[in-house]
């Protein structure tokens, strides 16, 4: 999984609109960088300038499910979306996953404010599920962004010469987050690895130097990743009237849960890079190891193409349901280019109830128009999307769409021409 948050992406209002129509130039690099890689975008939100983008390899996209996005603004007394938080959640391998990205308020006196929007935003962010209807609910909660929180009472000579010399645990016992970490509950059910790396904040555009202006901003580490993990839920202890504790058979069948599908998670690499000078913030990276077990290993649909594909006839696509799944009359089987970059880079699509041919207790059939196939063929998959879960739930063997001969005989393609129609592809 790779997760990227961004923040004051430009929000003009123009852009804006336009980036949610056509995505932003932001997600098209990740997208066309990650792509030949073998990852997708899974998912995304946006809240003005803050972007949160989810990615996976693709070999992974059935087992990520039941994903949602919510947001909640903390600027301007909650009407406005400069700061405040987005945060993805959603079931990998059953386990269930929350990434919360946020922009904090700014300023060295307000910690504690700080403190109270980012449980306000735990507060007011829910999801619609039974198990896992709040941030905390989930077993691992990733909180990372600029949380701004500052370096108090060293002067600027002391904490430059800390980070020129490399002794940054010299200025941990006055970074703000780690002191309000000592007094805050909430705080203390984050870890976070050891900040022994360049501050990533304030820089002089496109340079390595600290802040130079007028204004000469103190060096913090702003941006920040932590992380939690649901602890085992003690048991209840209420006594009865003999004096003996009863333990709640529900918070029993949870515990035999944990103990039957555990997960751990260790951080391995946590730094800034500093090769990066279009902002004043410096990327902060953080490499994760999640060890599971997986609750399920198998797909919800199989789906698969049946016999020659070319753009000369109708096509046909045979799926069946490995397991039951809220399916919908919403649900759509997408043809993809092999390497595709998103769940929405489809050539063409087919509803799996509008277009249903035939059907048994354990097979279904759909159709497609050969007027939607690429005449150039290409190395292609179908990925079976929920409407209910928001996700791909089956995906197919890579297969070939053959040139349309037809087209070719007319003069309408090149022979023996590979790839796929780019015009329809995109």
């Amino acid at each position: 999984m790779l997760l990227f948050r961004l923040q004051k992406v430009k929000a003009a209002p123009l852009k804006f609109v336009t980036d949610l129509a056509f995505e932003d130039s932001w997600s098209h690099l990740f997208m066309n960088t990650l792509a030949p890689l073998g990852y997708i975008k899974v998912s995304s939100i946006r809240m003005q300038g803050l972007l949160l983008l989810f990615f996976s390899k693709l070999e992974h996209v059935p087992f990520i499910r039941d994903i949602q996005v919510t947001y909640t603004r903390t600027g301007l007394y909650g009407y406005w979306g400069n700061k405040g938080g987005v945060s993805i959640r959603l079931s990998f391998y059953g386990h269930m996953l929350c990434f919360l990205n946020c922009h904090q308020t700014a300023h060295m006196d307000y910690a504690s404010q700080r403190v109270n929007k980012f449980e306000s935003i735990l507060d007011a962010q829910t999801f619609d599920t039974k198990n896992t209807p709040r941030i905390l609910d989930h077993k691992v909660v990733f909180w990372f962004g600029d949380l701004n929180f500052h370096i108090e009472d060293q002067g600027m000579l002391f904490v430059k010469n800390c980070i020129t010399n490399q002794q940054y645990n010299l200025l941990w016992s006055k970074d703000q987050l780690t002191m309000m970490k000592q007094k805050e509950a909430t705080l203390q059910k984050f870890k976070e690895g050891p900040l022994d790396f360049h501050p990533s904040y304030k820089f002089d555009l496109h340079s390595d130097n600290y802040d130079t202006s007028g204004k000469k901003r103190k060096p913090a580490w702003c941006d920040r990743i932590l992380w939690r993990v649901k602890p085992k839920s003690s048991l209840s202890e209420d006594a009865n009237e003999d004096g003996q504790n009863q333990e709640d058979p529900k918070k029993q069948l949870e515990e035999q849960h944990k103990d039957e599908f555990p997960l751990k998670l260790s951080q391995e690499f946590y730094t800034s890079k500093m090769e990066y000078g279009i902002s004043d913030h410096k990327p902060v990276i953080g490499i994760f190891r999640l060890e599971l077990r997986k609750i399920y290993e198998t797909p919800l649909v199989q789906v698969s193409a049946e016999g020659e594909w070319s753009a000369d006839f109708d096509a046909l696509i045979t799926y069946s349901l490995l397991q039951t799944f809220p399916s919908s009359a919403w649900d759509w089987i997408g043809l993809y280019k092999v390497g595709f970059k998103s769940v929405s880079d489809y050539i063409t699509y087919t509803w799996v109830k509008d277009y249903q041919v035939s059907f048994t207790e354990e097979l279904f059939q759909v159709y497609v128009n050969k007027d939607e196939i690429p005449v150039l063929g290409g190395e292609c998959v179908l990925c079976y999307y929920s409407s209910n879960l928001q996700c791909i739930v089956g995906i197919s063997k890579p297969f070939k769409v053959q040139e349309s001969r037809v087209a070719i005989e007319e003069g309408l393609v090149p022979e023996n021409i590979s790839g796929l129609d780019e015009t329809v592809a995109s």
